[in-house]
């Protein structure tokens, strides 16, 4: 006999496990809301920009579009450049860090078409952050005129220690929604897998349902009464005794 798995049998399972369903969900979100707000280290960001435009020494490319897209190009070399060794190894000198750990925590993305390039930097210390940003770009700034034998390079912006400081990671809410979405999927998929490998039989619809037969009569358990509850301790202390 062919079985088939209609919406009111997926329902009636849902229903039957719904208490380690919602078990499994809260658990996920307390943990994952205490490893966020109790465990992880905050993480802040800071970022400086730096403008790619005409060579310093030819103000009249301003206008040249030409000259623009010269820029634009070389945009995506500055990008390499910023975090090579050759910037980032006196960036590490001058502020006693590893240049390894700088180029894990720099990030540097431009807009398309954009002559601005932003340099982030994170860090769990704010100031931290500020300061190896704009180091950075003080010394590609300094420097990329005896790399690629050009000057046109300026510091738009500098980063700065923020008022009200928001750290970019961890991020409990998110966390916790994404804990909530995967603690109830998991929570479906076990009582799915309990519901498959359970093959007991427990109400006369399941008998019907398994032999396909009506179920004409069904036998009650009954209870001891209290009398024969009494008459079995007797018995049993008399054969202490004995």
């Amino acid at each position: 006999m062919e079985e088939t798995i209609n919406l009111r049998d997926l329902m009636q399972t849902l229903k039957k496990r719904i208490s380690l369903i919602i078990l499994i969900t809260l658990t996920a979100v307390l943990v994952s809301g205490g490893v966020s707000f109790f465990l992880l280290t905050p993480v802040y960001e800071s970022s400086t920009q730096l403008l790619v435009n005409q060579s310093k020494s030819d103000q009249s490319a301003y206008n040249n579009p030409g000259q623009i897209q010269t820029n634009l190009q070389l945009i995506n070399t500055y990008k390499e450049i910023i975090t090579s060794p050759v910037i980032l190894d006196k960036v590490a000198d001058d502020l006693n860090l590893k240049t390894s750990d700088l180029q894990e925590n720099m990030t540097v993305s431009n807009q398309n078409d954009s002559q601005v390039v932003s340099l982030a930097v994170e860090d769990q210390d704010p100031k931290k952050a500020v300061e190896i940003a704009n180091k950075t770009a003080e010394v590609f700034q300094k420097d990329i005129p005896d790399i690629m034998n050009v000057d046109n390079v300026t510091i738009l912006t500098k980063a700065e220690v923020g008022e009200k400081l928001t750290p970019v990671k961890p991020k409990p809410l998110l966390n916790i929604a994404i804990a909530a979405i995967v603690g109830l999927m998991i929570g479906i998929g076990i009582s799915f897998l309990l519901e498959f490998l359970d093959n007991t039989i427990k109400t006369e619809q399941e008998v019907e349902k398994v032999l396909g037969v009506p179920v004409l009569g069904s036998v009650a358990r009954i209870g001891d009464t209290k009398a024969e509850k009494k008459s079995r301790s007797i018995e049993e202390r008399g054969e202490r005794i004995g």
